[in-house]
């Protein structure tokens, strides 16, 4: 029973150095460059706020964030000046 297994963990490293470098050059599974460098974001919402946003994203298809991350893109974009939201 001294024997370990060789059952690669999680987050092992493959055995060839050459194919653990190369892994990392694999593009992003999004298309927009800037997904590439995300940060998370916390809210808090009701539980049945939750049930619904979950139960939209199952019928539409997508994933809750995948959802998320796009109605959030939509209403923030990237060329708008920052003060087009704001009431005057």
């Amino acid at each position: 029973m001294s024997d370990r297994s060789i059952k690669r963990g999680f987050a092992s490293r493959p055995g060839d150095v050459e194919s653990w470098i190369k892994a990392s050059d694999t593009p992003p599974r999004s298309v927009n460059d800037a997904a590439a460098f995300t940060a998370r974001l916390t809210i808090d919402v009701t539980p049945t706020l939750r049930g619904r946003i979950k139960v939209a994203a199952f019928q539409r298809g997508v994933t809750v964030a995948d959802m998320l991350r796009e109605l959030l893109a939509r209403e923030f974009p990237a060329d708008a000046p920052e003060n087009r939201h704001e009431r005057q």
